[in-house]
């Protein structure tokens, strides 16, 4: 059949593929980017009216758009949040409701498997780039979980949003997969970063520092790997192999500080798994031949993470134990975000040859009446001392790799703020 009549056959109102989702079932929603408005609303709608209800969500990094209608309090006792990674939209959701979401502990490289082999998916909604005229769809934005889900739930449910990028990468969704299309053009989901404060500029000139020539590199989200990709564009043969892709990473493209030459992975082109910021940066992306857009279970896989020689992973956290292990998820013993890929690219850095893992905070929290660096997680070790190798502050970078643990307590000591040393070498 032609692939203009599988998609008008298979085209709908967003009312008419709610109807399609069953309660007391399993649904997998697209993430930040690709969470799928239309869709979204129309089965907030349903749970309003009573004729939805036990439904379990599955998703990471949910934005606005589920925050104004699958995830709206009043909609909690019918639609039961099964979060992977929070965000603000969960933690508002937890200040007003404590048990309002079940978080979900699991590295973002193994989503895909929990969400197609554990727990098998009733549905999948996404949005998903105009159908080409092979009948081929993209998943745009956001490939991660949402392209093995796609798959692998009984229903697929895909809302077309014309300003939704065409994203190269692997296996692009055909006509033919897919139970129910809806139209729906609205704009994407936009991000801004922070202003820069002293100690993140601080910290970026040390970072920035220790990536050479030929680096392949990983950058987390937020304003300090902005800030450290800005003070690289003067670099050459940089390779990209990322869970995010950013604004900040695509100008160090159209610099020409990327080329991709020396990787052994998909050589000429930066590989991620998703993709958050602003409107010109959708539009870069959009028929790029010089990006690929692949699954989070590739992606993020250290091993093969570790194919390409020099990888610089950039990553964040939010405590540093005397010992080493990092806490990249907890504040005050809540849940704030999540695990993510974090491990995943400190150990594929590890792996790789003349590879490099970085691990960056300011020193200080709340104003600077905290110290980042602690004798005590008060969260989950996100990750191991074992596994931990660079940490950095405005203070300093230090490896702390073959280490002892005394030694590394001194040398994390040394990178602490200056008014919270004395007690950390108290508590030794």
């Amino acid at each position: 059949m032609d692939v203009q009549d599988l998609y008008h056959q298979r085209l709908t109102t967003a009312d008419a593929a709610a109807a399609m989702v069953e309660s007391q079932s399993d649904v997998a929603m697209g993430m930040a980017t690709a969470e799928p408005p239309a869709l979204l609303a129309a089965l907030a709608r349903r749970a309003e009216a009573g004729t939805l209800h036990g439904l379990r969500l599955w998703y990471f990094h949910s934005m606005d758009h589920a925050a104004k209608t699958v995830l709206r309090p009043d909609l909690l006792g019918r639609i039961r949040p099964h979060c992977m990674f929070m965000s603000r939209v969960e933690r508002e959701l937890i200040a007003r409701h404590p048990d309002a979401v079940e978080f979900v502990p699991v590295a973002f490289s193994e989503s895909p498997a929990l969400l197609s082999r554990q727990r098998p998916l009733d549905a999948c909604v996404t949005m998903v780039s105009p159908m080409d005229r092979h009948g081929f769809f993209t998943f745009g934005t956001s490939n991660d979980y949402t392209s093995v889900a796609a798959r692998s739930a009984r229903k697929l449910i895909v809302e077309v949003n014309p300003a939704m990028p065409r994203v190269m990468g692997e296996r692009p969704l055909h006509v033919s997969e897919v139970d129910a299309i809806i139209e729906h053009s609205s704009p994407l989901t936009e991000v801004e970063e922070p202003a820069l404060a002293p100690e993140d500029e601080a910290i970026a000139e040390l970072v920035a520092a220790m990536i050479d020539d030929g680096a392949c590199l990983q950058m987390g989200i937020g304003n300090l790997p902005s800030a450290v990709c800005a003070r690289l564009r003067g670099r050459k043969d940089l390779g990209i192999h990322t869970e995010l892709m950013t604004p900040a990473l695509a100008a160090l493209m159209d610099c020409g500080a990327v080329t991709n030459r020396r990787k052994k992975t998909f050589p000429g082109r930066s590989v991620f798994t998703f993709a958050l910021g602003d409107r010109p940066f959708y539009d870069w992306l959009g028929d790029n031949q010089a990006v690929y857009s692949l699954p989070v279970d590739l992606v993020n896989d250290p091993r093969h993470i570790a194919k390409n020689d020099g990888v610089v992973s950039v990553n964040a956290t939010l405590q540093v134990h005397l010992g080493g292990a990092c806490n990249s998820e907890s504040m005050g013993g809540r849940q704030y975000s999540g695990a993510g890929g974090q491990l995943d690219f400190v150990r594929g850095a590890n792996a790789s040859n003349g590879g490099i893992s970085i691990i960056a905070c300011r020193s200080t929290a709340k104003q600077g009446t905290v110290s980042r660096i602690v004798a005590q997680l008060d969260g989950p070790v996100t990750t191991p001392r074992n596994d931990v190798r660079w940490i950095v502050t405005e203070y300093g970078a230090v490896n702390l790799h073959g280490k002892t643990m005394q030694e590394r307590a001194e040398a994390l000591i040394g990178i602490a703020h200056p008014k919270f040393r004395d007690e950390l070498a108290k508590s030794l």
